[in-house]
């Protein structure tokens, strides 16, 4: 594989396409270390935990800004993926660190699109690249709501913001 750098402004996968002009450029670093249940027989990371990695991210950036993604189920919201779009760069191996950002691209509607770079610690080697986009569900009803609701549209506003 070749060795794939990132900036703060653009990402190096098709995989990651902003739809929207109103890119937020604050990413949250959220650090990972390779255990070795995280990892196949030959000591490579499993696919799987690059998926598990997304959403501890993305659920520990709403928490860092109040927003305690149980709270938001409990307002009557799911928010499950409904598309995920994974560019694999580099494997991890076991025992190695990384750290893995993401950033809330778009909100439209009532699709919540993320985005993720996973990267060395001395930002040199790229492993992964990630788009994940949510949308809201009625919990009671199990339908796609038409709209967030007022209460969950601001505290996602607090991703935007920040």
């Amino acid at each position: 594989m070749s060795e794939e750098k990132t900036s703060q402004h653009s990402l190096p996968t098709s995989a990651i396409t902003s739809s929207s002009a109103a890119t937020f450029e604050n990413w949250f670093e959220y650090p990972v270390r390779v255990h070795p249940h995280h990892t196949d027989y030959a000591g490579i990371v499993w696919h799987g935990t690059y998926l598990t990695w997304l959403e501890e991210a993305r659920v520990e950036y709403l928490r860092s800004l109040g927003v305690n993604f149980a709270d938001l189920v409990a307002l009557g919201c799911d928010l499950p993926v409904i598309d995920l779009s994974v560019r694999y760069h580099r494997s991890l191996q076991m025992g190695m660190t990384a750290v893995l950002k993401t950033r809330m691209d778009d909100l439209k509607g009532v699709r919540i699109n993320w985005d993720y770079v996973l990267e060395s610690e001395d930002r040199q080697e790229l492993y992964i690249t990630a788009r994940v986009t949510l949308v809201a569900v009625d919990r009671e009803r199990g339908k796609i709501m038409r709209q967030l609701p007022a209460n969950v549209k601001d505290a996602l506003t607090k991703v935007v913001r920040n």
